[in-house]
């Protein structure tokens, strides 16, 4: 029987320590140390080195304001569905596709320059592409359409709207629900972990405490801050909490005849371990000179940058980050909100690309965003409601930068925003909601391929993505990977 000495590290550096005693937190780390964990794939991955990281967007974005239509007819059908809501072109920026994307005109909401930047290849990012947006995501359990969706005669995602249950959707990508929550990057840290990582730090690490999309069934999320680990070894500690510190760790290192007690000194003792061993790689990264903004979102990216830059050192051929980046539930106030929110947005994302640049790590790392939902077409009178699908942005060299994608396997492809009555198949009502044409599950299946998941193992990651695309053929979901 094996079991993941990471997994159990992590659950005691998630914990609460002022709960170190409680009887339920020592059951269940020994189900954990008791837990049977199937073996890998055995996935032939070379030595490079991969990073995800995922922007949530919590709140439901409002993604039909920041990317719009720029042809003619469908701006101005865009004027008349979202009135006063609707931006004019002097506060928009002017995309320009590269060959090989859908073909149409666009623009981008004029707070996201450095993302106009990096789809443009212009600026700092001259002759770079690294950006792409993908259009009309959300969940789904298989291919719907708007008669079946009416009909009822197809499953849809549990409790839709709903914010609690659509942020759990995107983060498990198995809308039906689950007995047992696991998130899509703790079931990838389950088959990958061990066969491409040596190091005791976690495959997942978490700017935004406990998530259930790191969560796996043996490994979860290592939660770090902006200044690195929590450490019961913190330099800077007052003097009577480092005595304190150093007494635990004693302790630690008795030994038990119990086997909760010795159980639970070990998976202590490792978690100290594991959070010293990361705060002496993060706070001595390689020298760098780009200028990260000082907000909440820029200071989380440094520390993203930061534990990329000495992945190697932390032996992490693989990591996923996760970070939550929320208020985007813009009922009664959507146009200087969403501006201030994205302004904010923009300059983490370009400090972090443009770091990642200066440290020759662009290669090896897509940044892509996530949100419960998108928002009703229509306005309420200042601001937006929920709904369902909306565009989404993946970030970084390996993306095929410059374009707006969509699913190819289905008609898709930007929708048309009307609310006119049997002018959108799309539009399920309510003000325009739009049902998704592209899966979350062939969103993630894209970066999941690249990232190293195998054909065969695809489905133990996102268990409805047969339903819509099969992972071993060569033609890729959507193709906004390079």
């Amino acid at each position: 029987m094996t079991h993941s000495k990471t997994s159990r590290r992590q659950f005691l550096k998630q914990a609460n320590c002022a709960a170190i005693g409680s009887a339920s937190m020592l059951s269940t780390l020994l189900n954990l140390k008791m837990a049977n964990h199937a073996a890998a794939d055995n996935l032939a991955l070379g030595g490079d080195c991969r990073s995800l990281v995922c922007i949530f967007l919590s709140g439901g974005w409002d993604s039909y304001n920041v990317l719009i239509p720029r042809d003619a007819d469908p701006y101005a059908e865009y004027q008349q569905t979202r009135s006063n809501l609707a931006l004019q072109p002097y506060e928009t920026i002017d995309l320009n596709q590269a060959s090989g994307g859908d073909g149409r005109l666009y623009r981008l909401h004029g707070a996201a320059s450095g993302m106009g930047a990096m789809f443009n290849g212009t600026g700092a990012f001259a002759n770079k592409r690294r950006l792409s947006f993908v259009t009309n995501v959300g969940t789904l359990i298989q291919p719907l359409t708007l008669a079946e969706y009416q009909a009822r005669v197809l499953p849809i995602p549990k409790a839709l709207f709903s914010h609690k249950d659509q942020i759990e959707q995107w983060q498990t990508s198995v809308p039906q629900g689950m007995q047992q929550l696991t998130g899509w990057a703790g079931r990838a840290a389950d088959i990958l972990h061990s066969t491409v990582n040596t190091g005791s730090v976690s495959m997942n690490i978490s700017l935004s405490g406990n998530n259930v999309m790191q969560t796996g069934e043996s490994l979860t999320q290592f939660v770090i801050t902006p200044d690195g680990a929590l450490s019961f070894s913190d330099s800077q500690s007052e003097p009577l909490f480092t005595i304190k510190n150093d007494q635990l760790k004693n302790v630690m290192e008795a030994h038990y005849a119990n086997t909760f007690q010795r159980t639970f000194a070990g998976l202590t003792k490792d978690s100290i371990e594991t959070s010293d061993t990361f705060t002496a790689e993060f706070e001595n990264p390689p020298s760098y000179s780009t200028s990260f903004p000082d907000s909440w979102l820029g200071r989380q990216l440094e520390a993203i940058f930061k534990t990329i830059a000495v992945r190697e050192n932390l032996q992490l051929r693989r990591q996923t980050f996760f970070v939550e980046f929320g208020g985007w539930d813009h009922h009664g106030e959507l146009l200087n909100a969403q501006e201030e929110l994205l302004t904010t947005l923009d300059a983490a994302l370009t400090a972090f690309q443009l770091a990642l640049e200066e440290l020759g790590l662009a290669n090896d790392v897509i940044t892509f965003s996530c949100s419960d939902f998108a928002r009703t077409l229509a306005s309420n009178g200042r601001g937006t409601d929920h709904a369902w699908g909306g565009n989404a942005f993946v970030m970084g060299a390996p993306i095929d930068g410059g374009k707006v994608v969509s699913t190819t396997l289905r008609p898709s492809g930007y929708p048309s925003l009307s609310l006119q009555e049997g002018a959108n198949a799309q539009n399920i009502g309510r003000g325009g909601l739009l049902l998704p044409t592209t899966s979350v599950d062939e969103y993630l299946g894209e970066l999941l391929a690249w990232f190293g998941v195998s054909s065969g193992a695809m489905e133990d990651v996102l268990p409805n993505i047969n339903e819509f695309y099969n992972p071993s053929t060569v033609t890729k979901p959507i193709g906004f990977v390079a």
